[in-house]
């Protein structure tokens, strides 16, 4: 079975990684072309395409796809399937239609729920208490082809998007492999997705790492775990900013201190006012220019009071 796999970032290394061990036929790796990044914003080769160099596969990074340039050679190595994971663009219809079996995507989360471009960090923000992987063909839109399969995994409750975005790797690059088996056998049938069920997900943006200490606790909790690793949580303190690393739910303090008041500081954390009567306590911060610290050390350092306001 001939496969071109489209894929750019760390997350869809395993996939590939996964293929050649199964020994599919790669003929071509497409990628992302090079990102600026960095303080010196030089050029990072994605890490599909360090991978797929190492694994002796050719590759090639297209600016466009609709292009002759490049959809005359793909359509030349007539592949029978095409695989996507976090390739991050749209698949102009004039390339879907080149592979006979279609094009098939792994994506995380379990499909209509979490369509769009941060579906991990959408399952941890809406509480939920399980996500997963689905593979689905790809159509003229975003995340709404028919499904394949699916696999589902618990959300724990200090589950992050740093923590939970590599078992749904590998845990897609499984499935992938079972996906495109059973397609070339016959016996995985593709069904519509019920578009009245379907959420979608919007891409982060740095500023909603801003702390908003009207938001309950239990919230602020859910965006510190989501938003790790960007964008992250920050607040001022003392007129100078602040990263926040971990947040917890405290007990309920009754009072009517404004959001971001200092209630109590103890070795376990700074417990502070949060909306609704809820008590966030912060455990681990970090200055700006400054290592992370847990709660205990950065107390003891900054030497912080009650009554004192994040802002």
């Amino acid at each position: 079975m001939r496969v071109v796999f489209f894929g750019t970032p760390e997350f869809a290394v395993p996939s590939l990684r996964a293929l050649v061990a199964a020994g599919f036929e790669i003929p071509l790796v497409v990628s992302r072309s090079d990102q600026p990044a960095g303080r010196h914003m030089e050029l990072t080769t994605p890490p599909v395409v360090e991978v797929a160099r190492q694994l002796g596969l050719a590759t090639v990074q297209p600016e466009k796809l609709g292009v002759d340039e490049f959809y005359q050679p793909f359509r030349t190595l007539r592949p029978d399937v095409a695989a996507v994971v976090a390739f991050g663009r749209l698949i102009t219809p004039r390339v879907l239609d080149v592979p006979r079996l279609g094009f098939v995507n792994v994506h995380p989360s379990l499909l209509p729920r979490h369509r769009g471009p941060t579906p991990i960090e959408s399952a941890i923000l809406a509480g939920d208490a399980e996500t997963g992987v689905t593979t689905m063909l790809l159509d003229e839109g975003f995340d709404t082809g028919p499904l394949l399969m699916r696999r589902v995994v618990p959300i724990g409750p200090r589950d992050r998007t740093a923590s939970l975005e590599p078992r749904l790797a590998d845990l897609g690059a499984e499935l992938l492999v079972e996906t495109l088996r059973a397609l070339e056998a016959g016996t995985v049938t593709a069904e519509p997705q019920d578009d009245a069920l379907a959420t979608v997900s919007s891409k982060l943006e740095r500023k909603l790492g801003r702390i908003d200490w009207t938001l309950p606790a239990a919230e602020l909790d859910r965006r510190c775990r989501a938003f790790d690793p960007f964008p992250g949580l920050f607040a001022n303190f003392r007129g100078a900013r602040l990263k926040v690393h971990d947040i917890e739910v405290g007990e309920p303090v009754a009072g009517d201190e404004a959001p971001g008041t200092v209630l109590t500081v103890s070795p376990a954390g700074i417990a502070v006012r949060s909306g609704e009567g809820t008590v966030a306590v912060l455990c681990e911060l970090q200055r700006e220019g400054k290592r992370r610290l847990p709660a205990d050390a950065f107390i003891l350092g900054e030497r912080v009071a009650r009554g004192e306001r994040f802002t």
